[in-house]
Formats: C-alpha cells, structure tokens, sequence
C-alpha cells in the first residue's frame, strides 16, 4: 500500500515482438501475412494512497504495432503494416482487507477491482489483418483477492486470482499471478507468473470461427523478472523483462520495458 497522501507517477516504455504464434492444436513458426510483428508502447502509470487502506491506480497506454512482411502485400489498400494510438484506461482500488503478525512476518489481505476501456477509435475489423490491432475496444471489469507475505528481511511473496468481464463478442476469463521478490531500502526486484484463462470463445481457424479475431479464446502464462532502484531523492529506475511460455491464440512475444519514477 502507498500510504495516505503518499504515491507515484512512472513513465515507461516497452518494446515487444514475436515471429511464432501460439495456435490450436500446436505452435506455428511465422506470422501470417506479417511473418513478425513488432509492438512499442509508452506508458504512463499513477498511484496514489487515498487512506492507509485504499489505493487507486490509474494507467493510459500509447501503442504502435507493426508487422513486417513483403512490401507487395501492401500494394492492395485492404492492409496496411502498423497501427498505432492510444488504447485503454485502466483505474484500480486496492483495499486492504485484513492483516495479521505472523512471527516476524505481516500477512496482508487485499481486495481488488478495476476497470478498463478504450479511449481512441483503434480499429478491430475482421480478417487477418488483426493481428496487428493495438486491443480489443472491449470494457474489462476485472475483480481478485491477493495474498501478500512480507518478512522482516524484505523478502515477500505475493498470490492473486480472479476474474474478468468482457463486453461480447470478447470472452471473460480467469485471472492471476504469483510473485516472489525483495523489498530493501536501496532496491527492489520480482520474479513472477502470471496466466488468463478464457472462459468461452473460438479458436483461430478451427471449427465455429468465423474470421471475428476479437471472439478468440486467449490463454496465457507469461514469466518475468522487474527490478527498481531510486537514484536521486524521490526518483528511480524501473526495469523489466517478460516472456510468453505458454499460450492459446497468441503471438510468443518476448519483452523489455525501462522507465523513470517520481514518489510523490
């Protein structure tokens, strides 16, 4: 938790891509049409402690997605190789529910909910051109319980799980992470997994699927590593790594993100 009047603003960039995708029944080597794909994205992120219970965070995401493929393909006007805008707002409150000494240890309950919607007109159109759309354009309200162990030496390990709603045709799905990290005066690193599970929905050239990309089942488990480290009072580096080891519908991207907070 941030604390009371306490929080911070982060400003990071990631840059992504991926040349395999994760179908059914098996992984397949190469984009279609695009053969790789390539996204870059500029976040900006804010939390901030409205009690020493209650936490909001706020995040606006700018993205740019670009294949690359034989330029004959964009002779036709029916493609195009990038697209880019700002994709969704998300806004978070994370309350504390409960916490207990156990040992020299604290043991926090939190409860989450958020939402999350467009705020550009991005395109999602049918057919394969998908594939390099920014989102989906679907409102998310996601619900989950986490669990947070913090021991006296700053190690901790962090659980949570829930579940999503989707505004149709995009499926629901189940929701969670596992950490497991240090917290000192002087730096902080994760390690973490993290999956979504789609509650309903198609596969990508299977039986039912009618070319709507945006109905798909997308499972995930995704890992990565994160670390932070202040340089200067109030301001610090933030930098990170994460990859899709398992996936449904999905490219295999790998990731690395790097950005600069203020504390406010």
């Amino acid at each position: 938790m941030a604390g009371k009047g306490q929080g911070s603003v982060v400003i990071s960039g990631t840059t992504e891509q991926y040349k395999n995708v994760f179908l059914v029944p098996e992984k397949v080597n190469g984009v279609p049409i695009f053969e790789e794909v390539r996204v870059s994205s500029l976040n900006l992120y804010g939390t901030y402690g409205i009690t020493d219970k209650l936490d909001v965070i706020l995040s606006v995401p700018y993205i740019r997605s670009e294949g690359k493929a034989d330029p004959r393909i964009f002779t036709s006007p029916n493609y195009t190789n990038s697209r880019q805008g700002f994709q969704d707002f998300s806004g978070i409150l994370k309350y504390k529910l409960y916490s207990r000494e156990l040992g020299s240890s604290i043991l926090d309950v939190l409860g989450v909910a958020g939402v999350s919607t467009p705020i550009s007109n991005y395109e999602t159109s049918q057919g394969l051109e998908y594939i390099i759309a920014i989102g989906n354009r679907a409102t998310k309200y996601t619900a989950a319980g986490v669990a947070h162990l913090k021991t006296a030496s700053g190690v901790f390990l962090t659980g949570q799980a829930g579940y999503s709603l989707r505004e149709n045709p995009v499926p629901n799905a189940f929701v969670g992470e596992a950490k497991v990290g240090y917290a000192g005066p002087k730096t902080y690193v994760e390690a973490y997994a993290s999956f979504q599970k789609s509650d309903g929905g198609t596969d990508i050239l299977q039986p039912g699927f009618d070319g709507l990309f945006t109905a798909t089942k997308v499972d995930y488990v995704r890992v990565g590593v994160s670390i932070f480290r202040p340089i200067a009072k109030g301001v610090g580096v933030v930098l990170g790594a994460n990859t899709y080891v398992a996936g449904r519908n999905l490219g295999q991207s790998t990731g690395f993100s790097a950005g600069i907070s203020y504390n406010l």
